[in-house]
Parts: C-alpha cells; sequence; structure tokens
C-alpha cells in the first residue's frame, strides 16, 4: 500500500500545473498563501501560462540565435535586449499566489535566462575562446565517404563554410585568454589521445589538421570533393597560423572570476554552496574516498588483482554478463522501475587498442565495465536520458541541470556498491572507489579553474599524483572540458552525489519504515533534471536551502 501511495503522490506531482491552486499548496511545510514577497518572492501579474509561454518563446529565441555564426557586436547587442524583455517579464509574476511545483517551475526557469545572460555578458565564448570556433572546424572531417544525395549537399555545405568560419573568428575574437588559445593550438595540431566521439584509427590524426588530411585521403573515392575539402583545410591551416601569430599579445585569464563563478553558482546552478565551500566539499570527499580505497585494497590484499580483457570479444562477454547482472540486481532489490520496452544500451567505453596503451578510462572498463556502466549506461545517463525524454510536462521536460545529471550517474556507483551489488567482487569495489576519486578531485580543480587560481597545465599536474590510473591525455582532457564548458560542469559529479545523498537521507528521515528506495528513485525520474536542491523543495517540503534563490542579485561586473 505504501509503495502505491507514494507513486500516487508522484503521479498526482507531475500533473501539478494543470491543478487548482488550493490543491497545490496541499502537503507544502510553508503553504503559497502563508508567504509573501518580503521572502523575495514575486508577486507581479503574470500567471502560471504566462510563465510556460514566456519559456517556449525564449527556447526559440536561444535555439535560434545559437544556431547562426554572427556573433557581431550589434548582434549580441540584440540579443541583450531581447534577455531584458525576458527578465522583465519573468519579475513580473504572482509567483507567490503559486503552488510549490510551479514555484519549482518558476525558479528553473529563471535559472536558464540567468544561464544566457550569463553566457552573453561573462563567458562569451566567441570573443574569448579560439576552441568555440576550432570545434565547429573539426565534426566535418568527421564525415564517412563516399557521401551522397541530400546528405552530399549537406556536406558541401559545411565543409564551403569553414572559410568564412575562419574570417569570423579572426574579426570577433577580441579578448582571448591565453588559455584558451593554447589549447585551441594543441587541439589544431595534436591528437588528444582519448578521441571522445571520434572515429577509430589505429594511429589517431594529429588534431584537426589530421583529420582534414585524413578526409582528402578518404575523398580518393570521391575526387569532386576535393577542390572544397582542399580550401577548407587550407582555412584551418590559416586560422592555426594566426592563432600563433597573435597568441604573445593574449594574457588574459581564462575563468570568470571568483565572484562572477559564486554569482552563477548560485543564480544558475542553484547550489547552496559557494566556491570556498565547495573546495572543501571536494577535498573531504578525495581524502573519504582514498581512506575507503585504502581500506579496501588491505582488505583485499590476498587476493588476485583484475587483469584487463585481452580482446574485443572478451570485453564485449565482460559488459553483456555487467549488463544483465545490473539490471537483476536493480529488479530482485527493488532498487527503481526499468520499462519492459527499455532493450540494449551498448557501452560508453568501446574497445581500443592504443600504440600508447590504454588510458584512465580503459584500464578500469577493460578490467570489469560495471563502474561506468552503472554511471553511463543503466540505470545511469542512457537510461535516465530515455525516461527525460517521456515526460511529457511543457517545464521539466526541457530542463537540464549537470548537476542533477552527474550526481545521479556518481551517486548509482557507490550507491549500488552499498546496496550489495559487489559484495562478492571486492576487486570491483577498489574500481568504483577510483572512479569517485577522479570525481571528487574534479571538484577544488573545477573551482580553481574557474577562479583563476589554475591552469589547465596546473590542474593536470594537481590530478596525477591524487588519482589511480590517471594518464597525462585524459587528465588535460578533462580540465578542458570543465573550463571550457559552461561554469561548473566538473563539480556536478560529486557534488551532486551529495546533493543525492542528502536528498536520500532526508526522505528517509521523513518516511522512517514508510520509506520504499524504488519509489524514491522513481519519483525522481519523474521529476526529470531539475536543479536538485528544487527536487529537493518540492520532494520534501525543506526550505532551508531553497530560500536563498528568491533574491536575485545582480550579476558582478
Amino acid at each position: 500500500m505504501t509503495h502505491f501511495m507514494n507513486h500516487l503522490r508522484s503521479l498526482i506531482r507531475s500533473l501539478v500545473p494543470a491543478l487548482p491552486i488550493a490543491l497545490l499548496c496541499m502537503n507544502t511545510s510553508l503553504p503559497a498563501f502563508a508567504q509573501s514577497e518580503a521572502h523575495g518572492i514575486p508577486g507581479g501579474k503574470g500567471d502560471y501560462t504566462d510563465l510556460v509561454e514566456l519559456f517556449d518563446q525564449f527556447l526559440a529565441f536561444r535555439e535560434s540565435a545559437d544556431a547562426k555564426a554572427d556573433f557581431s557586436a550589434d548582434t549580441i547587442a540584440r540579443r541583450l535586449g531581447r534577455m531584458q524583455e525576458f527578465q522583465s517579464r519573468i519579475t513580473d509574476m504572482n509567483v507567490v499566489a503559486w503552488g510549490r511545483a510551479q514555484q519549482v517551475d518558476y525558479l528553473a526557469v529563471r535559472s536558464r535566462l540567468d544561464q544566457y545572460d550569463f553566457t552573453l555578458h561573462r563567458t562569451r565564448p566567441w570573443a574569448r575562446d579560439p576552441g568555440f570556433y576550432v570545434d565547429k572546424m573539426l565534426w566535418v572531417a568527421f564525415t564517412e565517404l563516399p557521401v551522397h544525395g541530400e546528405d552530399r549537399d549537406d556536406f558541401l555545405e559545411h565543409i564551403r563554410a569553414i572559410p568564412d568560419l575562419v574570417e569570423a573568428a579572426k574579426r570577433q575574437l577580441d579578448d582571448v585568454a591565453a588559455d584558451y588559445a593554447d589549447l585551441a593550438v594543441h587541439n589544431l595540431n595534436n591528437a588528444d589521445g582519448v578521441g571522445h566521439g571520434h572515429p577509430y584509427r589505429s594511429v589517431p590524426p594529429a588534431g584537426v589538421l589530421g583529420w582534414y588530411d585524413d578526409l582528402l585521403g578518404r575523398a580518393a573515392e570521391q575526387p569532386e570533393l576535393v577542390e572544397d575539402i582542399e580550401a577548407a583545410r587550407n582555412a584551418v591551416q590559416g586560422f592555426d597560423s594566426w592563432l600563433k601569430e597573435m597568441r604573445p599579445t593574449w594574457t588574459a585569464p581564462a575563468g570568470v572570476g571568483e565572484a562572477a563563478f559564486d554569482w552563477y553558482l548560485k543564480h544558475v546552478k542553484l547550489m547552496p554552496w559557494n566556491s570556498a565551500e565547495l573546495v572543501v566539499l571536494g577535498q573531504r570527499e578525495l581524502d573519504r574516498l582514498w581512506a575507503i580505497y585504502a581500506l579496501e585494497r588491505h582488505r583485499n590484499r590476498d587476493l588476485p588483482e583484475l587483469g584487463p580483457a585481452a580482446s574485443a570479444e572478451e570485453y564485449k562477454q565482460r559488459i553483456a554478463e555487467t549488463d544483465r547482472r545490473i539490471r537483476t540486481f536493480l529488479a530482485e532489490q527493488q532498487i527503481i522501475t526499468v520499462p519492459d520496452d527499455i532493450g540494449e544500451l551498448d557501452t560508453n567505453a568501446p574497445w581500443i587498442v592504443r600504440p600508447g596503451g590504454r588510458n584512465f578510462w580503459e584500464e578500469i572498463q577493460f578490467r570489469d565495465p560495471s563502474p561506468d556502466h552503472l554511471h553511463a549506461v543503466i540505470p545511469g545517463h542512457r537510461f535516465d536520458a530515455i525516461m527525460t525524454r517521456r515526460i511529457d510536462h511543457p517545464i521539466r521536460g526541457r530542463i537540464g541541470s549537470g548537476a542533477r545529471a552527474e550526481g545521479w550517474a556518481t551517486y548509482l556507483e557507490e550507491a549500488m556498491l552499498q546496496a550489495g551489488l559487489f559484495a562478492d567482487l571486492p576487486r570491483v569495489r577498489e574500481l568504483i572507489q577510483i572512479f569517485g576519486i577522479f570525481r571528487a578531485a574534479r571538484v577544488p580543480a573545477d573551482v580553481w579553474l574557474q577562479t583563476r587560481q589554475m591552469t589547465v597545465n596546473e590542474v593536470v599536474d594537481y590530478w596525477l599524483p591524487r588519482v589511480p590510473y590517471l594518464d597525462r591525455n585524459v587528465a588535460r582532457v578533462d580540465a578542458e572540458i570543465y573550463l571550457r564548458r559552461p561554469p561548473g560542469y566538473g563539480i556536478g559529479y560529486s557534488i551532486g552525489m551529495l546533493q543525492m545523498q542528502r536528498l536520500l537521507a532526508d526522505r528517509k528521515r521523513q518516511l522512517g519504515d514508510d520509506f520504499e528506495l524504488v519509489a524514491f528513485h522513481d519519483e525522481l525520474m519523474a521529476d526529470g533534471w531539475l536543479p536538485l536542491s528544487l527536487i529537493r523543495w518540492e520532494m520534501t517540503g525543506l526550505e532551508d536551502e531553497v530560500s536563498q534563490f528568491w533574491h536575485r542579485k545582480p550579476m558582478p561586473d
């Protein structure tokens, strides 16, 4: 009966926007009618339908803007003007009269507006990061040839746009940071040693320019494409030369600075901690996991080490067995509901034989696929994404939070270990802990990158002695990802996990013996990728985190 009631609660909450205000105010620790504008909650004119309409219009505006390569000063000024209009409208809504679920949606939408405003005002990758353009130059070179019909037309459109892209980059890169420039030059000329999303080559091409050479080699099957490919490659080569020529003049730091990062954490990521507090949490988590890893290694000292798979076929068998083991455990132990139509979800770490040996991810996964299968396949990212796409909600089906997605996936690693999945696999427990160590080490490093206390190379040097199996290539690529992505993505793994653990603890304390893990996880899936602080408020009624989000401070200069 308890299981049924928890599912009923989840169903009612998923239908909340359609319910009358009186019903929305039920089961809240502070009813909507008892709140006031003194809390900072807007008391304007707009209703919930106005919020949905605003969100629809904002998403359409953002999609249209992002699809264009025009980042001229006039264009950016027009976009900033449109964002002022959106911000004015969202502050003029009668949020104080809404129920908790709709107030959650309001904060989620406002955070998306603030994120795009932050991009326009602060991160400005089109002006500060040459890699913004290098990324666009790379992917077209992966095109499989020969190509025909509409695919050929699409390829020609993109390859012929490369010279114009280079010229636009030269015009628009007027505030370049040194670290961004160095990374762009490196990626133009060197294989990154990891190849996330790259087609497999036994000897990886030397950077973006190497991939254009690879494309030219494949164009022997379709010689009419050669002229356009050569023109694109020459443009990319010219961009590389221009970057090297300009590099001595670019001395600005990357990242966004401490004040801006703290603003972003609060208003965009809706995090209950500032950057200094995150460093403490991350370092504490790193120490905790190293201590557990040391104890686990001692406990297993007389057991044979796990060896990596010897062949692609053996690795494939290990993946299949891991998938069966995890799915059986999830069902038998009532961990989470996996719909019957969730079939095979593949793997996140393909079999690769590298001339220089295995990288960090392969050292772990080739020994046992469990850590990343939990994190990235089931019930992690791939399963999570399928469940989110099934959410039929005008806002929640279209909101994304990196800390929610990565926090859930990272939480699963240790949660399933504690739930007993690896009770008979002691050496696999060590691999889970190594994964956690790398996640935790990212937290202070991500903060230091954004607050300009470390460069990418300094972060790599910080990580290498602290993470077992870690190689320089994976470390450099990860540091680049977290420097160049929207700020704070790297903290989302361990900090999102801590938020998940806090939510689990809160809910267990509230429900006591009525708590059911499967209902808890299913309810989380029904909320999609809302920031975890909002999920916690809606699920538990606890306001200690969200109360600080209502008063919106101006973005620091």
